[in-house]
């Protein structure tokens, strides 16, 4: 349990820069690609030191890393000229449990529902809507402890209006 909440405030941070306007682009764009349902579709490493690991990273890769506008703790890892993850900066000690895959999902909200039912917890915050209308994201974390994202092409539809 310890993990899932160190995780979960993690991955808090995490989504207030991705998700709430930390990170702003200047144009939207368009939604990752689709590697299709139960494919790994994006990923974060967590580093303590962002210059040592965009040298280790880009050697053994050959990835490249481009700002994000607004922050100076995230660079998105570019492979083949497609984005596939994030390098951040970690809050403190990395552990076992720094660093998030995301999957795509078809339908977020099932995902969540689906991964409640079958013991896993969604920590406070997820699932939302990403800012550049590229689609949802959420954390699960599992039974035993393990963090794990879910990613949908497709946003969050906003909530009916209340009867007046």
């Amino acid at each position: 349990m310890r993990h899932a909440l160190r995780y979960a405030t993690l991955a808090l941070i995490l989504a207030s820069t991705l998700g709430t306007g930390g990170l702003q682009a200047a144009t939207p764009k368009p939604p990752k690609a689709d590697v299709g349902p139960g494919r790994i579709a994006w990923f974060d490493i967590t580093t303590t030191s962002m210059p040592r690991s965009k040298e280790f990273y880009g050697k053994l890769f050959d990835w490249q890393f481009t700002s994000l506008e607004g922050t100076d703790l995230a660079v998105e890892i570019v492979a083949g000229g497609t984005e596939i993850g994030t390098l951040r900066r970690a809050e403190g000690k990395i552990t076992a449990f720094d660093g998030v895959v995301y999957v795509q999902v078809t339908d977020i909200l099932a995902s969540c529902k689906k991964a409640k039912e079958l013991g896993g917890t969604i920590p406070p915050g997820f699932p939302f809507n990403l800012q550049d209308g590229g689609g949802a994201i959420a954390l699960v974390v599992d039974p035993v402890g393990h963090p794990v994202g879910l990613y949908s092409r497709t946003p969050i539809p906003p909530a009916p209006a209340a009867p007046k």
